[in-house]
């Protein structure tokens, strides 16, 4: 009931189209009901002989202008009531779309892609059916039910009462059905869900399929979720291929009393042949309401089921969230970390450990350590892509949690480690978070990043389609690119998380001579595993299972006998070697 509410509420947004639309509904319900009495004089007029060619072509044009007006307003119906379910449907997935772009990414590592597509797509179709041909139907089964019942009273109680008698085990069938279809869709929605969401991984994961030859183990996972979609149907459908038959049987009983009783009536003159007709289409008229009920249910049912699975989604709130901010307009300051400790939900150990870092504005910190140190931590938190401690991280003087995220995610330019690309062109991708599309500031950062020489070479230049995730595109064009994003956006702080890993170092030299200009006046963090990139900051941390084990400068960590004297030496070594060869 909850659900069904909150279903209504979400539609009565327009139920002026719905008036409208049901108001026709019900107009061609009456209307509808006038051919069977028409037919049924006439058949008594032919039967006493009274009828005549005029009486026949008044009928006739009767009910030719009967049906136009039907038609018309079937139309007029269909229009505002499907229209209607479409624009509701429209509304619902763009809420569902900025929700989930709302939501954190807690949220998207425990829930997969393939059902959150599931969601978008089959489980709003089943909505929107629920909100067009289910209004029509509960409708029609309603007025109809009761109308046509007042009319057949009115012709012979006796015989509509024994023609009645099988049609409310028509509704109780439909009823039962009902509950057992509800728990049946939602296996065939959850089992879509999976489908959809291994097909998704596959084409995401194409080239690690092919390189490592296993084409024919992903087409075996394949056909068993296939499979079980397969079988998930098909119990739904035998329970609903039994439903349909077994509801035409028990109507079509009322039909046999019809003809039995019915019949006698006429032969012993208690009802009139025009009657027995009239009667007859009323019934057939009354059977398809009972009927209703079934597909009703059913369709209600199944439209609850998936807005009950789109309201849980809805229903999740964003962890990450304005709660009481300043009135903070830019971060140009200092950054200042203190006592800070962080550990993933979920986790028990921490990733970081009593981390303290000041920065002062237009400085560069660098930060270097091995792989899973929590170099990238750091740098999620500071854009607070998790949850942080109040009093723990400073910008500007202000706590980060009292800083609006737009503001603070406005003001940071940040290269992840990961280059995502979209599948557009190279200049859109670019220019991705300017509202102006400015050429010659695309260009610029391009060249900044090094990567306009190769752009040039591309057929289409700035215009060439880099595919999904930038699939045309090698992995240390990807970088370039994501850093010429980052460059063009002109924040008050540029954060580079290990960007350069897929570059040679030569280009590395290139690109930081290049960036060396652009953090002149703005605070910068580099994160690189090569000392190479961070030997120029004005402030290195050495991070060592979330720890900070040594801080201060190239010079003076480099003669300090630690872990970066280490790294320093070892990656010399690699260099010298690589020359030698």
């Amino acid at each position: 009931m909850k659900n069904l509410k909150q279903l209504i509420k979400t539609a009565s947004k327009y139920r002026k189209k719905y008036f409208i639309g049901i108001f026709f509904l019900l107009l061609i319900d009456f209307i509808q009901l006038i051919p069977p009495r028409l037919l049924g004089y006439l058949t008594d007029s032919m039967q006493k002989g009274t009828a005549n060619r005029e009486l026949l072509l008044r009928y006739i044009i009767y009910t030719l202008l009967i049906y136009l007006v039907m038609a018309f307003g079937r139309y007029i119906w269909r229009v505002y009531i499907f229209g209607t379910s479409r624009l509701i449907e429209y509304d619902m997935r763009n809420n569902l779309f900025k929700h989930l772009q709302s939501l954190s990414l807690s949220f998207y590592n425990s829930n997969k892609t393939g059902d959150l597509m599931a969601l978008a797509t089959n489980d709003l179709n089943a909505v929107r059916a629920a909100l067009g041909p289910g209004i029509i139907m509960l409708t029609d089964s309603i007025v109809l039910s009761i109308t046509t019942l007042i009319i057949m009273l009115s012709i012979n109680v006796k015989l509509t009462l024994l023609s009645l008698i099988p049609l409310p085990f028509v509704a109780l069938i439909s009823t039962k059905f009902g509950r057992m279809i509800h728990r049946r869709f939602l296996k065939v929605q959850q089992a879509f869900s999976k489908l959809t969401d291994m097909v998704q991984e596959n084409f995401s994961g194409i080239r690690i399929i092919k390189s490592f030859v296993q084409e024919a183990k992903e087409a075996e996972k394949f056909t068993r979720e296939n499979m079980n979609n397969f079988n998930t149907n098909m119990h739904l459908i035998r329970i609903w291929g039994l439903f349909f038959p077994l509801i035409e049987f028990v109507a079509s009983l009322s039909f046999v009393i019809l003809l039995g009783v019915g019949g006698a009536y006429v032969i012993y003159n208690k009802i009139s042949l025009g009657d027995f007709i009239t009667f007859n289409m009323y019934l057939g008229s009354l059977v398809w309401p009972m009927m209703a009920v079934g597909w009703v249910i059913n369709m209600l049912q199944r439209g609850l089921a998936s807005f009950e699975r789109i309201q849980d989604v809805l229903n999740q709130k964003p962890e990450i969230v304005d709660r009481y901010v300043d009135d903070v307009k830019s971060l140009n300051g200092d950054i200042h970390i203190q006592n800070l400790t962080f550990t993933y939900p979920g986790n028990e150990t921490p990733s970081l450990k009593n981390i303290n870092i000041t920065l002062k504005k237009g400085q560069t910190l660098g930060i270097i350590g091995r792989t899973g140190s929590g170099k990238s931590t750091l740098v999620n938190l500071l854009v607070r892509l998790y949850n942080v401690k109040d009093n723990n991280i400073f910008i500007n003087g202000h706590d980060i949690n009292r800083i609006p995220l737009k503001v603070l995610r406005e003001n940071i330019g940040l290269v992840p480690q990961d280059a995502f690309l979209f599948s557009t062109t190279i200049a859109e991708n670019i220019n991705l978070a300017c509202e102006d599309f400015d050429m010659d500031r695309i260009i610029e950062s391009a060249k900044a990043s090094d990567i306009y020489d190769n752009i040039m070479d591309f057929s289409n230049k700035f215009e060439t389609v880099v595919g999904e995730r930038g699939v045309t595109l090698s992995g240390g064009q990807k970088q370039r690119v994501s850093i010429s994003r980052a460059i063009i956006k002109n924040p008050d702080i540029l954060v580079f998380d290990d960007c350069l890993s897929a570059v040679d170092a030569k280009t590395e030299v290139k690109i930081l001579d290049n960036l060396r200009k652009i953090m002149r006046d703005r605070t910068s963090i580099i994160i690189s595993h090569r000392i190479s990139a961070v030997k120029d900051a004005d402030l290195i941390v050495v991070l060592e299972n979330g720890e900070i084990v040594e801080k201060g400068t190239h010079s003076e960590l480099v003669t300090s006998g630690g872990l970066y004297q280490s790294i320093y030496e070892k990656q010399l070594l690699e260099e010298k070697i690589q020359e030698e060869v």
